[in-house]
């Protein structure tokens, strides 16, 4: 595979004050730190996309997001590094921002496809016409979000699972990490195959259709989904920033608001509510997603 020489994301404790209080234990793993470009989830997801468009000698790969797309991000690293042209559809009209003028260094063709072009993208017949455009291209679904994306995921249980002596644990009763499609939620729930329950912070509304992604990937067992947009998609007040603060000051690892934040924070709230036992021991997955932070500080 060609992810075959990229490092293993470290497994740490993770100690803060609200979980020492309720006595549960909790361990990081640190998806962040695999790679300075290829970071965080979204490069598992990548993986089986990038060795099919391999094997089949596509000459690019197509997907999409927002202006501050993580998944867009590690895509253009990842044709720039393995040599595959890229090409991005963008939400919305056009716009400078950090992610943009990364995506551009870095090779990728945008085209901005307005707000209703972006709601169409679940429609039938919608990738028609970027295929003519762009003939032999692999079509990525956002956030890689199918079934390829979400095997690519079972290689992070088995990174967690190899390093739990490390830390002295034999074992753990629960994952905890953060869903904007689901697919890395779904990827775990097939890894896990009911050996451990998977909780998802729903960090998007309801209505981005989440539940109705992962029932379609995994059924509707071995995993629960747990409301923490606070109010909308990409939406951040100042509870959740100073939360964000508050943690990075306490453990010295970096936050961002839009994911691994609010999944936390969601995270906190179920803790002190006591919907784990004391004893428990969860593993908390750093989703990445580190390059968005310049989008709102």
């Amino acid at each position: 595979m060609l992810f075959a020489t990229l490092p293993c994301a470290p497994l740490q404790h993770l100690v803060l004050p609200w979980m020492e209080t309720a006595r549960v234990s909790c361990a990081v793993l640190r998806l962040d730190l695999v790679d300075p470009l290829l970071s965080g989830n979204k490069w598992f997801k990548l993986r089986h996309y990038l060795d099919d468009a391999r094997r089949s000698r596509a000459p690019g790969l197509i997907s999409l997001g927002g202006n501050h797309s993580n998944h867009l991000h590690a895509l253009a690293a990842a044709g720039k590094r393995f040599g595959f042209a890229t090409a991005g559809l963008l939400r919305g009209h056009e716009q400078d921002t950090p992610t943009v003028r990364d995506l551009k260094a870095m090779g990728m063709a945008l085209h901005w496809i307005g707000f209703g072009g972006y709601r169409a993208r679940h429609q039938p017949g919608f990738w028609h016409p970027w295929q003519e455009r762009y003939p032999g291209w692999h079509c990525i679904p956002e956030g890689g979000g199918a079934l390829a994306g979400a095997r690519g995921c079972s290689l992070i249980v088995e990174q967690c699972r190899a390093q739990l002596g490390d830390l002295g644990w034999d074992d753990f009763d629960a994952w905890w990490l953060a869903a904007g499609t689901g697919t890395t939620l779904a990827g775990l729930v097939l890894a896990e195959a009911g050996a451990r329950e998977v909780h998802g912070a729903l960090a998007v509304p309801l209505d981005h259709g989440v539940p109705e992604h992962v029932q379609a990937l995994v059924g509707r067992h071995g995993y629960q989904l747990h409301p923490a947009s606070r109010g909308g998609f990409a939406r951040i007040d100042a509870e959740l920033l100073a939360f964000i603060e508050a943690t990075e000051r306490q453990s010295g690892m970096p936050l961002e608001a839009l994911y691994t934040g609010k999944a936390l924070l969601a995270l906190r709230d179920q803790v002190e509510a006591g919907r784990f036992a004391p004893g428990t021991r969860l593993v908390f997955l750093h989703t990445g997603g580190l390059q968005g932070r310049r989008g709102y500080l």
